[in-house]
C-alpha cells in the first residue's frame, strides 16, 4: 500500500475526529481560550483599554458556564437508562485520547466554571486587582482554570503533567500580586521554588510508570499492569513501580497541600492576597481532587463491568497500594491541618490550615472509593459521588470565608482575628453570617458541611464493612471523627473573638453592614451554605451523576 495513502487516511481520520467529535466538547475550555487572548489584546490596544477587564473576563465565563451546563445536560439525559435509577454515562475520548469526556470532567468543569462566576464578582467588589492591571489578573486567572479543566479531563500521562503545570504557572505569578509588598514576593517565590520541585519529582515519576508499562495512556497502563500482576512481577519490576507511584503522589499531594506538601500553603496564603487565597484554595483543591481520582481510577480500576473483572483480580494489589497510600496522606493531613490552626492569630493562615485539613476529608472519601472499587462498585460509586458533593458544597463554604476576610480587610485594614473584636455590637449580621460559614466547616448541623461530612463519612463506613482494607478504613474514620471534634475550637475561637471580646481600643473604622454590596455577597454566598445544608437532594443527584463516571 503507498505510503502517502496511509498518511492521508490517518490525516482525514484525525481531522474528522478533531473537528466531529474533539472540539464539540471541548467548548468550554475554548472559551476561557479566548477570553484569554481578548483580555491580552485588550492589554495591548489603547483604545480597547477603555474596557473593564473584570466584566471581559465574566462575559467569556459565562458562555463557558453556559456551554458546560448544555454538555452536563447532554450527557445526564444520555445516562439514565430504564426505571431502575441506574447511571451510565458515555465516555469519549478526545484529541486522541489525550483527554477524556465523561460525568467527572463535566461535573468538575461546571463547578470551576461557576466558582469563576463568583470570584470575578467578588475580585470586583473588593477592588482587587486595580484597573490598570485587570487584564493581566484575569487572563492568569482563566489561564490557570484552563489548566483546572484539563486536569479534571486528563486521560494521558502527557496531560497530566501538562495540565498541572498550566494550572501551577499562573498561580505563582498570582500569588505575587500585591506589587511592592515583601511578603507577597516572598509568598510568589517560595511557591514557584517548591511547584518545580513537584513538578520534577511528578514527571519522573510518571516516565517511570510509562517507561515501565510501555504506554502514556492511562487505560492502557491499567491494562498493562493487570498484566504484569497476573503473570507475577519480574524482580525491580514492583520497586519501579512503586516508587513511580510514590513520586506522583508526591506532585499530586503538592496540588493537594498533602502532608508533608503543605509547607507552601500557609506561606503563601499569608503572603498572597484573600482573593488569591480564595482561588487557590477553591478551584485549585477541586481540580487537584478530580486528578487523583483521575490517576487512582485510571491505574487501579479499568473499569467496572463484568468485561474486566480478569483485570480488577489482578489490579487488586495495586487498589490496596493506592487506598493505602491516600489513606495515609488523608490521615495525616487532616490532623496537621487542624492541630497547626489552633496557634493562628492571622485569619489567613488560619483558613490555610483549614484548607490543609479539608483536603486530608476529600481524600479519605478518594481512599474509600479505591478500596470499595474491588468489592461494591456500587458502593465505590457513592464514595466517588460523596466526594463530588463535597466540592459542591466546599464551593460556597470556603469562597465566602475568605470573602469575608478579604471584605473585612477593606474595611479593618487589617487580617488579624483579634482586629475582628466586639463585631457583634456594631455588625451583628455579618457576625452570623461568619458563624454560619465556619460552623459548616466544622461540619455541624443543619448546614452543608455537615451533609458533605456525613455522606463521605458513610463511604468510609462502607468501606469498613465491604472492602478488603477494613483496618485500614476503620482508623481513617476513628481519624476523621475525632479531628472533626478538633477543628471545633479553632473555629469557634474566631466567634469567640467577634461576639465576647471586646473592641480593640485602636480600632478607626467600622466593619461593612450587610445591607451594602459587599454584605449582598456575602449574603448570597452564605444562603447556599444553609440551604445545601436542607435541601441537598438536588446537588446529590448531580453528584450522582459525576460518580456514575467509574461505570
Amino acid at each position: 500500500m503507498n505510503p502517502d495513502n496511509n498518511l492521508g487516511i490517518l490525516l482525514d481520520a484525525t481531522l474528522r475526529d478533531t473537528l466531529g467529535v474533539s472540539l464539540p466538547h471541548f467548548r468550554p475550555e475554548l472559551c476561557l481560550a479566548a477570553t484569554v487572548v481578548l483580555l491580552l489584546v485588550c492589554r495591548m490596544l489603547p483604545l480597547l483599554r477603555l474596557l473593564d477587564a473584570g466584566w471581559v473576563a465574566l462575559g467569556g465565563v459565562a458562555v463557558a458556564a453556559w456551554f458546560s451546563w448544555a454538555d452536563c445536560l447532554r450527557l445526564s439525559q444520555s445516562a439514565w437508562v430504564g426505571g431502575g435509577g441506574d447511571m451510565l454515562p458515555g465516555r469519549i475520548e478526545l484529541f486522541g485520547g489525550l483527554l477524556a469526556f465523561d460525568s467527572l470532567s463535566a461535573y468538575v468543569r461546571l463547578l470551576l466554571v461557576g466558582f469563576l462566576i463568583l470570584f470575578i464578582l467578588l475580585t470586583k467588589v473588593s477592588g482587587i486587582p486595580d484597573r490598570e492591571d485587570g487584564a493581566d489578573f484575569y487572563a492568569l486567572v482563566l489561564g490557570s482554570t484552563l489548566g483546572m479543566c484539563l486536569m479534571a479531563s486528563a486521560n494521558h500521562v502527557l496531560t497530566v503533567f501538562m495540565a498541572v503545570e498550566m494550572a501551577s504557572v499562573p498561580s505563582y505569578a498570582l500569588a505575587g500580586l500585591l506589587k511592592g509588598r515583601k511578603a507577597s514576593s516572598e509568598a510568589a517565590l517560595k511557591y514557584a521554588v517548591y511547584g518545580a520541585g513537584a513538578a520534577g519529582i511528578m514527571l519522573y515519576g510518571l516516565s517511570l510508570l510509562a517507561g515501565v508499562l510501555g504506554s502514556c495512556h492511562l487505560p492502557t497502563m491499567a491494562r498493562q499492569l493487570a498484566a504484569l500482576e497476573a503473570g507475577m512481577l519480574p524482580g525491580g519490576t514492583a520497586l519501579a513501580l512503586a516508587i513511580g507511584g510514590l513520586m506522583v503522589a508526591a506532585g499530586l499531594a503538592f496540588k493537594l497541600s498533602a502532608v508533608p506538601f503543605h509547607f507552601w500553603c500557609p506561606d503563601v496564603f499569608a503572603g498572597a492576597a484573600a482573593e488569591i487565597g480564595a482561588f487557590l484554595s477553591v478551584a485549585s483543591k477541586a481540580a487537584a481532587v478530580a486528578l487523583l481520582i483521575r490517576v487512582a481510577f485510571g491505574l487501579g480500576v479499568p473499569g467496572l463491568g463484568p468485561a474486566h473483572a480478569l483485570e480488577m483480580v489482578a489490579l487488586g494489589e495495586t487498589r490496596h497500594y493506592i487506598a493505602g497510600l491516600v489513606a495515609l496522606l488523608a490521615a495525616l493531613t487532616c490532623t496537621l491541618g487542624n492541630l497547626a490552626a489552633y496557634g493562628q492569630t492571622n485569619m489567613k493562615r488560619l483558613l490555610a490550615y483549614s484548607t490543609i485539613a479539608h483536603a486530608g476529608y476529600l481524600m479519605m472519601g478518594v481512599a474509600a472509593a479505591v478500596a470499595l472499587a474491588g468489592r461494591d462498585p456500587q458502593a465505590a460509586r457513592s464514595a466517588i459521588s460523596a466526594v463530588c458533593f463535597y466540592l459542591g458544597t466546599y464551593v460556597f463554604m470556603n469562597l465566602a470565608a475568605f470573602a469575608i476576610v478579604a471584605l473585612l480587610r477593606n474595611s479593618l485594614r487589617s487580617e488579624e482575628i483579634a482586629s475582628y473584636a466586639g463585631l457583634i455590637r456594631t455588625n451583628p449580621g455579618l457576625v452570623v453570617a461568619t458563624g454560619i460559614v465556619l460552623v459548616s466547616l466544622i461540619g455541624l448541623p443543619p448546614l452543608a458541611g455537615f451533609i458533605s461530612k456525613f455522606l463521605v463519612f458513610s463511604s468510609i463506613v462502607q468501606a469498613v464493612t465491604l472492602s478488603a482494607e477494613r483496618p485500614m478504613m476503620l482508623v481513617l474514620l476513628v481519624v476523621g471523627g475525632l479531628n472533626t471534634v478538633i477543628s471545633l475550637f479553632y473555629y469557634l475561637r474566631v466567634l469567640k473573638v467577634m461576639t465576647f471580646d471586646p473592641p480593640p481600643a485602636e480600632r478607626t473604622a467600622e466593619a461593612f453592614p450587610l445591607v451594602s454590596i459587599p454584605g449582598a455577597l456575602v449574603t448570597a454566598l452564605v444562603v447556599p451554605v444553609v440551604s445545601l445544608g436542607i435541601f441537598w437532594s438536588g446537588l446529590y443527584t448531580f453528584a450522582r451523576f459525576a460518580g456514575a463516571f467509574a461505570s
